[in-house]
């Protein structure tokens, strides 16, 4: 991956640095179980934990005449060790190095991202509760819809990481697991006993079968769920661009005193940072795709996996944990207009209250088909005409004949949609509704608007 999108601490787990690292933390830890059984020499195992180390450069030369990276790595430790490394990689295949090693990078790369997880939902936490009581309106098919609270909207996502995160820590539990089962994973050379003691010195539980390698459905699992975490995000950041477009602006991107919008047009601010993880989140799940394909393999193993999951799984934790500090930080600072979200569901002249209108005429006993009929008719003539659709319910004898004034009222009522909001919160949350910070205005006598003006 880039270094643009590339968190140091991520861009350090799947460095080739740590990788020969974490290849050598496998290569002692099997030497160290293999000598306390008695069958690799104890001082054989005192010196290479003592004097095992590479140098990358040295790798690289010998792969380029090999053609093997594991050859290549065992070969330049060995030079390191001396005469000692013949018990080195000692009744191993590659692949129990390899695959022992890539999941102890996973579980490093998994921390961060369960990190990321969490931090996000802490903002998110914070800014639902911040606007639990800030009515906008809902929109549905990008056309208003009823009214709803800022604070819902993000509820919603808060609830959505919970299950991404539960997700993910199953995923990544599944991948925690090592082996050390030889060529074709029959324990040829290795009793299961040792590989499960080598593993657990490592703090990986091990593989209960497996051939050559670990089977790749573990691996297609954990790419699909940081597939499922990026569509999250992008499920955010698609709303926020929505919510920051120019006839929206109930939301907007921070902005800095010296950021600059466009070349050629200086009146620009435009939500950059969303539309990034958007993109970005594209990538991540091409990448599940690849994953999928890499679950089937020739007989006991083919290396067509390797050679994808060499840029799979590197760049998809590193983008998904980009993604998540950049989500994070955008929604911290992200402005929010509550103004704007009232003059927006104010613009329509109380269209978003058919709902309730229709439910009072039924309550009144007016057929349910009768009674939509006549809210539509006053609704389509309020889109078409550009008129007050509360005005033209006031006016019309049908509808006043049959509610009182005070239940016509109410079927105007903002707060009587959103009465269920703190039950809702509670419900999400799991702990009492924080003390109200807004409330929405209890009438909609504002939605009075000029004829013709409405929009």
């Amino acid at each position: 991956m880039i270094k643009r999108y590339t968190r140091p601490e991520m861009g350090h787990i799947w460095s080739d640095e740590n990788k020969f690292r974490t290849w050598l933390r496998v290569e002692i830890a099997a030497t160290e179980t293999l000598a306390a059984a008695g069958l690799v020499p104890g001082k054989a195992a005192e010196v290479i934990r003592r004097k095992a180390d590479f140098d990358i450069e040295r790798i690289a030369q010998l792969e380029a005449e090999v053609k093997h990276d594991v050859v290549a790595f065992t070969t330049a430790v060995a030079e390191k060790v001396g005469p000692e490394s013949r018990w080195l990689h000692y009744g191993l295949t590659s692949n129990d190095i390899v695959d022992t090693a890539q999941a102890l990078q996973v579980q490093a790369a998994s921390a961060l991202i369960r990190e990321g997880l969490e931090r996000l939902r802490t903002v998110l936490d914070r800014r639902a509760h911040e606007f639990q009581h800030t009515p906008m309106i809902g929109r549905t098919h990008g056309i208003h819809a009823e009214p709803i609270t800022f604070g819902l909207k993000l509820a919603n996502w808060y609830s959505e990481v919970g299950r991404d995160l539960e997700r993910f820590q199953r995923a990544a539990e599944e991948m925690r697991v090592g082996k050390l089962s030889g060529a074709v994973g029959s324990a040829a050379h290795l009793d299961p006993e040792l590989e499960e003691k080598i593993c657990e010195s490592l703090g990986l539980a091990v593989a209960p079968v497996s051939s050559q390698v670990i089977q790749r459905d573990r691996h297609a699992y954990y790419v699909a769920t940081l597939a499922v975490i990026a569509c999250t995000l992008d499920n955010i950041a698609t709303e926020m661009r929505h919510l920051q477009r120019t006839e929206v602006r109930e939301a907007e991107e921070f902005f800095s005193e010296k950021q600059k919008g466009s070349s050629a047009m200086p009146h620009k601010r435009n939500p950059v940072n969303w539309e990034q993880i958007s993109g970005l989140a594209r990538v991540v799940r091409a990448n599940a795709q690849a994953a999928f394909e890499n679950v089937a393999l020739w007989h006991e193993r083919d290396i067509s996996h390797s050679s994808v999951e060499r840029v799979i799984l590197p760049d998809s934790t590193i983008l998904v944990d980009y993604m998540l500090h950049k989500a994070a930080g955008l929604l911290e600072t992200e402005l929010v207009y509550p103004e704007r979200m009232k003059a927006n569901l104010e613009s329509t002249g109380g269209l978003v209250f058919s709902g309730q209108l229709l439910l009072a005429l039924a309550e009144a006993g007016m057929p349910r088909e009768d009674a939509y009929r006549l809210v539509q008719r006053h609704a389509m003539r309020a889109w078409n005409e550009a008129l007050n659709f509360r005005e033209l319910v006031l006016e019309d004898k049908e509808i006043t004949s049959r509610i009182p004034c005070s239940k016509l009222e109410r079927a105007f009522d903002l707060s009587r949609q959103l009465r269920n909001v703190d039950q809702i919160f509670a419900r999400v949350f799991g702990k009492p509704s924080r003390p109200e910070r807004r409330k929405p205005d209890r009438t909609i006598d504002s939605l009075r608007t000029p004829r013709g003006r409405m929009f």
